[in-house]
């Protein structure tokens, strides 16, 4: 199962921008609002440094990464909720999101419409939330609400002018440098003393969500991660791998993923008594390696 997280805020405050720089897909980025009519959806790797060091043991074929969706969703504004500005389609669309990642705009310039009138984060925050509460109150559900999605807060700064959400939880990032960034080499990005926080961005979406990441190394073929609900047990945790994995479950063998590099080696970890035999009680534990038995 694929996790995704809907891009929003109101027009002209970077959400376009943020996507290409999350995946390097060319979109359309314009100073006017409404740029995006159709989401764009775009599919991210997970960084994962726990991965690179058990590849670097068990010496794979292949290595996959976890991943995370993005959907570039167009800007909401004030009365969205009763279909200002196509509102009504697009509050449909982040329905659909597992999480919230909303854009702020902390950046002057006269180039790109303001459609606040004024820099004010915490009010621009303030009216999306206003439209999530007011499009549930119109749903007849009790479940999926808007206003209840798990929701990360991004400052989208100009490096010039300081603009803060003091109460509220956020990141700060200026987006334009960040999609400049794609197309510098590491030695001209250390040259130009720039370092990319978007690893940090996805991560903060990716753990918002409450999830954990997994591992199988099948038979040294392919060391892969896999995304799971913290708190799941054995059986879903095989399920996400293979839908047979679940249904003939007979056991498994677990190993935390840094006693397996201490050990420099699956046989190594066997040896030492550090992979313990698991039944269909068991919890999946962030970081476990996993080889099951069916």
């Amino acid at each position: 199962m694929s996790f995704s997280i809907g891009i929003v805020g109101l027009p002209n405050v970077g959400k376009s921008t943020l996507f290409k720089a999350l995946t390097r897909k060319p979109v359309d980025i314009g100073p006017y609002p409404f740029t995006t009519i159709h989401p764009n959806v775009g599919i991210v790797q997970v960084p994962d440094k726990r991965l690179e060091e058990i590849s670097r043991i068990i010496r794979p074929e292949k290595i996959t990464p976890t991943i995370i969706e993005f959907i570039d969703i167009a800007g909401l504004i004030k009365g969205s909720h009763k279909g200002e500005g196509l509102g009504n389609q697009f509050l449909a669309q982040i329905r659909n999101c597992h999480a919230v990642l909303q854009i702020v705009r902390a950046f002057e310039d006269t180039k790109v419409e303001n459609v606040s009138g004024q820099i004010n984060p915490l009010n621009d925050i303030e009216t999306i939330k206003i439209e999530f509460e007011l499009k549930d109150a119109e749903s007849k559900e009790e479940i999926n609400l808007l206003a209840k999605k798990p929701i990360v807060y991004l400052l989208n700064i100009d490096g010039k002018t300081e603009y803060r959400a003091p109460d509220i939880e956020h990141l700060a990032i200026n987006l334009k440098d960040e999609a400049e960034l794609f197309d510098l080499s590491e030695e001209e990005k250390k040259e130009l003393g720039m370092e990319s926080k978007l690893d940090q961005l996805i991560l903060a979406c990716y753990n918002i969500l409450d999830l954990i990441i997994f591992y199988t190394i099948t038979g040294g073929k392919e060391t892969r991660a896999w995304t799971l609900k913290k708190g799941s047990g054995i059986l879903e945790a095989g399920g996400t791998v293979h839908t047979d994995f679940k249904e003939k479950f007979i056991r498994a063998e677990v190993i935390n993923w840094q006693k397996l590099a201490e050990s420099g080696s699956w046989k190594e970890g066997k040896e030492k008594g550090l992979i313990q035999t698991v039944g269909k009680d068991y919890i999946v534990q962030d970081g476990d390696v996993i080889e099951f038995k069916i």
